[in-house]
Parts: structure tokens; sequence; C-alpha cells
């Protein structure tokens, strides 16, 4: 997709920390992308999934979030059997996936040490996820995959983090006419210690639906 410039900008150093980390992995894995991560989708579509942040081993390496790892398993087969992709499997940038009305995005675009950015960091790049979801029109669905992408979502629309707390299946009809949708994140931790099944998975997608077509 051709991504707006205000939602993303890929020669981003803003946080020294991501930064001199995005260098080092990169001489480490040449081959990877080591780079901020654009969103993945369709730019104006009406459901957009939020994660936390590029894996190592995945979005970092391939340049498409929750591809190349664990973590797009799960969500990349839901998405398509829910008729939100062409395809049931994400393998690398060129493998021909496509969405429909849906978008991937992350709350911070660079690879953190161990997977966890800091609080400063994704203050920091809230701003490409508040500019990218100021587009949105009213009815559209916003899926926040943990607590950390639940939190960004709300700073990223100027709302109280208080008023809105996060819970897995939990919906909430924000003021700007959005609704926000929070799931556990589909990561292995969770989905081996089934924390988070598929069945709890679908669920949530079923609400996005429903809430898509108007209900």
């Amino acid at each position: 997709m051709m991504v707006n410039n205000t939602w993303f900008n890929q020669q981003c150093v803003q946080c020294e920390r991501l930064a001199d980390y995005l260098r080092q992995v990169r001489r480490e894995y040449p081959g990877y992308y080591c780079k901020p991560v654009p969103p993945f989708g369709d730019a104006k579509a009406g459901f957009v999934i939020v994660g936390l942040a590029p894996g190592k081993h995945g979005a970092n390496a391939t340049g498409r979030p929750f591809t190349g790892d664990y973590a797009g398993i799960l969500l990349y087969d839901t998405l398509f059997r829910f008729g939100f992709s062409n395809q049931p499997e994400s393998h690398d940038r060129n493998d021909g996936l496509r969405l429909r009305n849906c978008r991937i995005t992350n709350a911070v675009k660079c690879l953190p040490p161990e997977n966890r950015p800091v609080h400063g960091e994704i203050v920091k790049c809230n701003m490409y996820l508040a500019a990218e979801l100021s587009g949105m029109r009213t009815g559209s669905v916003v899926l926040a995959l943990g607590i950390i992408a639940h939190k960004a979502v709300l700073r990223a629309l100027a709302l109280k983090q208080s008023q809105f707390q996060f819970g897995h299946g939990c919906h909430h009809r924000l003021p700007n006419g959005l609704n926000l949708i929070d799931s556990y994140h589909c990561s292995r931790y969770n989905t081996q210690t089934r924390r988070l099944t598929p069945m709890m998975f679908d669920q949530v997608f079923e609400t996005a639906r429903v809430l898509l077509s108007g209900g």
C-alpha cells in the first residue's frame, strides 16, 4: 500500500536506543530489513490492528508486521478465515498476501531490545499512530493486541487511560465514533500457555465483523 508520510518515517532515528540497536542487529544479520517497519494493508481500511513492535526475527527481518515469526501464525490464519486476507500465511513481503478492509500497524515501529520498548519510546512513536488513526471514519474498528497497544491507541486519540480499561474481549465505544476492541497479544507465550486460544481470538474477530457490518 502507499503509506501516508505522516504515518511513518523510514529514516526516523528519534529514539537513540532503538536506532543504535537496529544498527547492531544489522551488523549481526546483514540480510535483515532492520529499519522502522511500515503499516501493512489497506490505506483506507475500516479495521486496523495495532500490535506492540516488530519482532527481531519477524517483522524486523522481513519488513512486514507479524511476518516471519510465531506471532503471525494465528493472526494471519484468523484474518483469512474471516475474509480480511487472500491467504492464510504470511512469509515475506513478496508472497502475494493482500489484506481487505484491514491494516496492521504497531505502537512502536522499530525493533526494541528484548521486545520491550520503554515508555519514552512508546510516547515518541505515538505521533505516527495518532496520524494513522486520525483519518478513520466513524464506525471503524481498532483492535489492540495487548495492553501496551491499548494504551498507545488511547494516547493517540487523546483519551484518558482510566476511562477505558484493558480486558480481553472488551469493546469500547470511543467518543470520536471509533470502536476499540482489546485482545491478548497473539504471542507464542500467550498461545502456548492457552491464555489466548484460537476460539478466544475468533470471538474477538466476530465482534469486529459485527461492528463493521453496522451491528
